[in-house]
């Protein structure tokens, strides 16, 4: 892939986007671009406040955006579902499920799941299967999930997931095993579109290092103030822009020939630059446990994706 940026995103318009965690980070850019090309973007944000905000700045730097914010807690399967029951109109074209959280201390959702496998995986999960009906209607509709080069560092063991284990807590492993569960949920996703006869595109992405506050939450959370120090000179030293780190979403979830389980990511050994397929671990494309994942899933989150054939 050469060269490719946000000015090569085909033409949008008409076409209905959800992007959750659009009010920063990574989330902003993709939401904006797509609005900029003509896409109606829905923000899909925890905090209403900054939803508000992020929504006003986007109407701001593109005038004729259609863009609105809907409040959306991945830490709350009611929040999810109320989502869900209130998303009007019949066509959803673009599902972006880009929120997450990131090396946090232990923590645990409204509905009791360690905190970064709750938000970043089960909160999507379920999303997902609730606004599949709209995105089953819509010719050509992507899913694009975001996962990280991160998932490297865990695989995931689908019976042990469920509550958290205070005790056994490791904030960057449990960050890699969510990560490695958003792909396996694609793979298995991508699996089930198909046996469906669905032309929906189901697709991972990650935005390499870029600098967001995904790296400094964690760290801030605790107190942490010389990892937060390190982090924020990481971001100085190494790091994209959030805009960059945009790119290879934007690219899985509008450019032509992106394929079912595709995963994009970036063209310096998943580190930064333009957009490019990504490396995988090779448990991300184990269909056994995909299929466990995505059993147990149903069973946590109550969501059943009853339109795909097992």
């Amino acid at each position: 892939m050469a060269a490719w940026t946000a000015s090569d995103i085909p033409d949008q318009t008409g076409r209905v986007a959800v992007v959750t965690g659009a009010n920063g980070g990574v989330g902003y850019p993709v939401a904006r671009e797509l609005a900029r090309r003509g896409a109606h973007v829905v923000l899909a944000c925890r905090s209403e406040r900054r939803g508000t905000e992020a929504c006003a700045r986007l109407r701001a730097e593109v005038p004729a955006a259609g863009a609105e914010f809907r409040p959306l807690d991945l830490a709350e399967l009611d929040s999810v579902r109320a989502f869900a029951r209130d998303f009007a109109g019949d066509r959803l074209d673009l599902l972006v499920n880009n929120a997450g959280v990131m090396a946090l201390p232990y923590r645990e959702t409204a509905d009791g799941f360690e905190m970064q496998i709750g938000v970043n995986h089960f909160g999507h999960f379920a999303l997902t299967g609730l606004l599949l009906p709209k995105l089953l209607a819509t010719p050509r509709a992507r899913v694009v999930s975001l996962s990280s080069i991160a998932h490297l560092a865990a695989r995931v063991d689908p019976a042990g997931l469920g509550s958290g284990h205070r005790r056994d807590h490791r904030r960057f492993r449990a960050y890699a095993r969510s990560k490695t569960a958003n792909l396996l949920f694609v793979h298995e996703l991508a699996r089930r579109l198909a046996a469906a006869g669905s032309d929906v595109v189901a697709a991972a992405a990650h935005p390499g290092y870029a600098a967001t506050n995904l790296q400094l939450a964690g760290p801030r959370m605790e107190g942490r103030r010389l990892a937060e120090r390190l982090n924020a000179l990481g971001h100085r030293a190494f790091a994209q822009s959030a805009d960059r780190g945009a790119l290879p979403v934007l690219f899985a979830a509008t450019a032509p020939g992106v394929h079912p389980d595709a995963f994009i990511g970036t063209r310096l050994q998943g580190w930064r630059g333009g957009p490019a397929r990504s490396w995988r671990a090779r448990w991300t494309l184990d269909d056994t446990a995909a299929a466990g994942l995505w059993e147990r899933s149903v069973k946590l989150t109550g969501v059943a994706y009853e339109a795909l054939a097992p």
